[in-house]
């Protein structure tokens, strides 16, 4: 015999627990909670075939017991949903196009263009560089210095920054800091003209502002996206990342010869005022806030998303300080660190001197030497969305996520080592922007690694987490940026540090692969 217990959602609702003894298994009716949903067709079968089950309902305290042959009790989310049975009944991935539609990617889209304009804004003074060098007549060391100003300002912030973005949460932390690096990117003309210590002091300005920008990508990726999507839309916040490199590379020549060396600074940073009052109107903080988002956007999210995130609707009971100690105290979290470092050093190395390196190696002129320059930084946009898509395919289809961001990270650093190796043998620019294009379109693969990675080890402290290993990063990318125009000074040959920064590639990689993981990392101080 079998009975079918259809679910309606009463004035006093129930939940079903099963009790099991030698003989028997017993089902009780529980006072519970249903939970509303959307989902349809979502259902989920439990048979019992013991010789008799005991059945117990309770009705104003009276006690019926009835003996069956069998029993199958189906739960059907057409009725209601369930307590506990709820795990099982969540709604299916999202197809393609509901994705790109989605409310969550118009907060990726927003966070992309941000860091779009991150990078653009850096990127000018690789360009304008080169003439402030021969107005001035500073030496390519010195030149080195004066672009690394940035990142003493960028050296500063990210650890604060990321205390306040775990504190107060990603939109208000970037709308300030999209603001005050915009603010800098406007002043440089002024401070060129006023000062050199004035032009250091603003464009340390734009480093401590921009330190933010990263901290808070991740966190509201954290807490838009689940963790089966979030190495995609990192991808495509990423991908604005790097564009901005092709962007400022491309555009600033032109915008150089229409409207004098500072032309770029003033558009782009008038771009990012425009930013931020779209940011503020548009961008909720999280996806219970938006009043745009769908009822099933939301609930798939609610579901899927922050099982390991908390809500920022709850009360801040936690200090603001994190626990440095006990974070540094962890190899994950120096693998990541080093990973950071290292990620760090070839990006600003490649995106400081490489227009220099065409400019002398190659004999190219200016606007030549920032188009070859550019090409890699825009393949890099699409292999990281790529990385993104093949991560989190990986991850659905079983690979565990420890496994999947070893071996994104292993294509990061392993790729453009050898890259940088067959770009210190290419005889001309068109052979040596081919080699740069593969290491840089391979780099983007280790935001798929470590990048992510942050926010599955330290879901509560990624902000400051991704703070601290930027800041490593930072002294890395200063000691390989200065370092690069000592040591080409010193030894003649650039070739020779690009060697040096394959080597180094190397043993980052090795490093990673040795210590990190793609599990939850116990950093609370109570725990053992």
């Amino acid at each position: 015999m079998n009975s079918s217990l259809p679910l309606r959602q009463p004035i006093r609702t129930h939940s079903l627990i099963p009790l099991q003894n030698h003989k028997s298994a017993r089902f009780k009716l529980q006072p519970s909670r249903f939970v509303n949903s959307s989902i349809q067709n979502c259902s989920r079968t439990v048979s019992f075939s013991p010789s008799s089950i005991p059945i117990q309902p309770r009705f104003n305290g009276s006690v019926e017991f009835r003996t069956v042959p069998s029993l199958r009790v189906r739960v059907s989310s057409n009725d209601a949903q369930l307590g506990s049975l709820n795990e099982d009944c969540e709604p299916k991935a999202p197809s393609f196009r509901e994705f790109i539609t989605s409310e969550r990617i118009k907060v990726v889209s927003m966070l992309a263009l941000a860091l779009a304009l991150c990078n653009a804004d850096r990127v000018v003074m690789s360009v304008a560089i080169v003439p402030l060098s021969l107005a001035h007549g500073w030496s390519r060391s010195f030149s080195g210095v004066v672009q690394s100003s940035f990142l003493w300002g960028y050296l500063i912030s990210p650890i604060a920054g990321g205390t306040l973005v775990d504190y107060y949460g990603g939109k208000v932390v970037m709308g300030w800091g999209v603001a005050l690096w915009s603010l800098a990117t406007f002043l440089t003309p002024w401070a060129a003209d006023t000062s050199l210590w004035a032009l250091l002091a603003t464009r340390a300005m734009l480093g401590i502002a921009e330190g933010v920008a990263l901290p808070c990508m991740n966190n509201m990726i954290a807490r838009w996206f689940p963790q089966t999507e979030r190495a995609r839309a990192v991808g495509i916040a990423m991908a604005g990342f790097q564009f901005g490199n092709a962007i400022g590379l491309m555009l600033s020549p032109i915008l150089m010869s229409k409207g004098g060396i500072f032309g770029p600074f003033v558009i782009f940073g008038l771009s990012g005022f425009l930013w931020v009052l779209v940011w503020l109107s548009a961008i909720s903080s999280t996806p219970d806030r938006s009043s745009q988002i769908s009822k099933y956007e939301l609930e798939y999210i609610l579901n899927k998303g922050w099982k390991s995130f908390p809500m920022e609707n709850k009360p801040k009971t936690n200090r603001i300080i994190p626990p440095f100690r006990r974070l540094l105290s962890k190899m994950p979290t120096w693998s990541l660190i080093i990973a950071n470092a290292m990620h760090s050093w070839g990006f600003f190395v490649i995106l400081s001197w490489m227009p220099i390196y065409f400019n002398t190696i190659y004999h190219v002129d200016l606007k030549q030497a920032a188009w070859f320059s550019a090409v890699p930084w825009s393949v890099m946009g699409f292999m990281g969305y790529f990385g993104g898509t093949w991560s989190d395919m990986l991850i659905r289809s079983g690979i565990s996520v420890t496994l999947t961001r070893k071996i994104m990270q292993s294509i990061g650093f392993f790729g453009p080592g050898i890259a940088l190796i067959g770009l210190t043998t290419a005889r001309n620019p068109f052979l040596a922007s081919a080699w740069l294009t593969i290491a840089v379109g391979l780099k983007s693969f280790s935001h798929s690694g470590f990048l992510v990675n942050l926010q599955e080890i330290a879901p509560r402290y990624s902000g400051v987490l991704h703070g601290i290993s930027n800041t490593a990063g930072t002294l890395a990318a200063i000691v390989g940026t200065v370092g690069a125009g000592f040591f080409v000074e010193l030894v003649g040959s650039f070739r020779g540090f690009l060697l040096l920064t394959s080597l180094l590639y190397f043993l980052a990689a090795l490093f990673y692969n040795i210590f990190s993981t793609g599990e939850r990392v116990n950093f609370d101080e109570t725990g053992p």
